[in-house]
């Protein structure tokens, strides 16, 4: 199978051509944003201190990420596990124009259908290769919030290469992880 390299921006066209098992390069702008970073933006944020994310992907992590010669460098950057945003996400997926989400694990019914509604995917990526994943960050273009949420929670803009990932949830409303789970539990059910 050939990896699908998409530029972000990204329109909605191409995400909406996108299917379940794809595997996408990504280059382009990234924000991560996990626990602290879901609940302001689904809050009252300051709009002047928002980044601008419309066509844009957020990733679920909390980059390891050390300081030196005054630039930012990224050592480590896995995803985390992303139903921790699903109180959220859908939410964030409207208001703010996101047309791809990364993290691991999937999401729930209510990100399934603003993915659906609004023409956005969810990415997986592999858990277990921060390093890999490191690698695609060319840049750290900057950092929002750091000062009042912290490093693993702030925004980090990163500037990736060829950022790999797998589309589990799509634009049509279809979910890989929902797939696995509802065989799973036929194949739990015959075990009885």
């Amino acid at each position: 199978m050939a990896n699908i390299k998409l530029d972000i921006p990204l329109s909605e066209e191409s995400v909406r051509s996108l299917k379940l098992g794809d595997a996408v390069l990504l280059t382009g702008r990234i924000y991560t944003a996990r626990d602290a970073a879901h609940k302001y933006l689904a809050g009252k944020p300051d709009m002047a201190r928002v980044p601008d994310f419309r066509n844009g992907a957020i990733y679920h992590c909390g980059p390891v990420i050390v300081k030196e010669n005054g630039d930012w460098r990224v050592t480590a950057a896995g995803p985390t596990t992303s139903s921790r945003e699903e109180p959220y996400e859908a939410f964030v997926i409207e208001k703010y124009g996101i047309r791809a989400i990364i993290g691991k694990g999937g999401m729930g019914k209510a990100t399934l259908e603003a993915c659906r509604r609004f023409g956005c995917v969810y990415l997986h990526a592999i858990g277990g290769a921060a390093q890999v994943l490191a690698n695609a960050v060319q840049q750290v273009s900057a950092v929002h919030f750091l000062e009042e949420f912290g490093a693993p929670e702030a925004i980090w803009q990163f500037e990736v290469k060829d950022f790999p990932a797998v589309v589990t949830m799509d634009a049509a409303g279809h979910s890989l992880h929902a797939q696995v789970l509802e065989q799973s539990l036929a194949q739990f059910e015959k075990l009885k």
